[in-house]
């Protein structure tokens, strides 16, 4: 079983998905005059404004963005990056660069897609994503796409952002305070179930003070690293670009790595981290109180940059600096590594931060399940959705992962899929909305 899925997910992210997830991002910031890096400080001044939100609408256009950061920012900012400089080598990283500048195009038209075609279900809620905008924005020949992402969406977090998640905090836990794991599963599932049973607002309100509390201590402790290290920046910055075009040789534990394998692991993990082309994030941003699509994917597109041209940014940097991949430790380890290394108690920061980042993807993932479900049976869908995610979590503290990891990484790939095929038949409309919305403001 574990070598046909093995066999099933090599396919799934091998070349053609990276091309088709890289060729889409660059297909979109040309169709749209690389507006999304044009604009990033206006995004941020939309952002900043966003707090109310005018139009229709669940949440606020920021709070969608918080909830969606609340998914996206996760292991992958910690153990991903470093999973992917293992793999990859130090160039991997800039590879990850390269897919959030792409990314950020393909992040803007999901969310402009999403506010666009969003419906309001039978409670009155507001629904939107990939399967709303296939459905009602192509042709009936491709409605089963929508079907599809839904199904493995429904799926796919049960596995990647509930039961690894969960695993993950309980693993880091034990191995720095020795607190037993199936302890660790049920103070989670508690906590989990607190904020998820009172819905998106809850959801929202809650992402919208934690997201911000979390990333931005991390990045302070990961500046306050670059700062005491700063002569070593320049050089790590140098091994980074090199190696994404020469590969990375052998030294100690480090087995080195190939050019192809900067690339695609740097493209894969890149895109676990930031989840641009997944077609997740829209389904937040589709609730986002606002009826101009356009501003909501610029505020949406912020949520690329933030992921990984910062945050894992400043996760591989401390790697790079600290000269941790000659030691054969590999994912959370490794970065914890790197940072005891950086500054007296670094590997608590880690800690922490595994154990935040964690459990927001784990409540913004389960909103993702949800509105997936809906779309399949309905509203009535809900209630049982939340009590079996928040049931599983403890599950993925007792169980060992390998399998589970694989599936959900694979059921992330066919999620991909349908959504990138809908962004490409969708684009000259976004193309055209956002030309309208611009022409309109000057």
């Amino acid at each position: 079983m574990t070598d046909v899925i093995t066999t099933i997910n090599s396919w799934a992210w091998g070349p053609v998905m990276l091309v088709l997830l890289l060729g889409t991002g660059l297909y979109l910031s040309i169709g749209l005059r690389f507006l999304t890096l044009r604009n990033i400080p206006r995004a941020f001044g939309l952002l900043i404004g966003g707090r109310k939100g005018h139009g229709k609408g669940d949440i606020s256009p920021f709070s969608a963005l918080m909830t969606s950061l609340s998914a996206t920012i996760g292991t992958g900012n910690i153990a991903g990056v470093a999973t992917a400089l293992v793999l990859g080598g130090p160039g991997a990283l800039f590879w990850m660069w390269i897919t959030a500048l792409v990314g950020m195009a393909t992040k803007y038209a999901e969310a402009v897609c999403a506010v666009r075609f969003r419906e309001q279900d039978a409670e009155g809620n507001y629904s939107g994503g990939p399967m709303y905008y296939i459905r009602n924005g192509l042709h009936k020949r491709w409605h089963w796409l929508a079907w599809a992402f839904a199904i493995f969406g429904t799926l796919a977090g049960f596995g990647i952002a509930n039961t690894v998640q969960s695993n993950s905090v309980s693993q880091v836990l034990q191995d720095s305070f020795a607190v037993p794991p199936l302890a660790t599963g049920l103070v989670l599932m508690v906590l989990v179930a607190a904020v998820i049973l009172g819905g998106v607002r809850r959801i929202a309100r809650v992402a919208s003070w934690l997201v911000p509390f979390m990333a931005l201590s991390y990045m302070l402790m990961g500046l306050t690293v670059l700062i005491i290290h700063i002569s070593a920046v320049p050089a790590a910055v140098a091994v980074i670009v090199e190696s994404a075009f020469s590969g990375s040789a052998a030294t100690g534990g480090f087995a080195g790595a190939t050019v192809w394998a900067a690339i695609r692991f740097g493209v894969a993990r890149g895109v676990f981290s930031n989840e641009a082309g997944l077609g997740s994030a829209p389904i937040a941003h589709a609730a986002a109180r606002t009826n101009q699509p356009v501003q909501q994917g610029m505020i949406a597109m912020l949520g690329t940059f933030i992921d990984t041209l910062v945050v894992c940014t400043m996760t591989g940097l401390v790697i790079v600096i600290m000269d941790v991949l000659p030691s054969g430790v590999s994912g959370a380890s490794l970065t914890s590594m790197a940072f005891a290394g950086g500054m007296p108690g670094g590997q608590y920061v880690v800690s922490l931060g595994l154990c935040l980042f964690a459990f927001t993807t784990m409540i913004g993932w389960s909103f993702y399940g949800e509105r997936c479900a809906v779309f399949l049976f309905g509203v009535r869908a809900s209630l049982p959705f939340r009590l079996l995610w928040v049931a599983a979590i403890p599950v993925g503290t007792m169980i060992e992962l390998e399998l589970v990891w694989l599936i959900a990484d694979t059921l992330n790939a066919f999620m991909a899929i349908p959504n990138l095929i809908a962004l490409l038949l969708l684009g000259p409309l976004v193309f055209r909305i956002s030309r309208d919305y611009f022409k309109a403001e000057s």
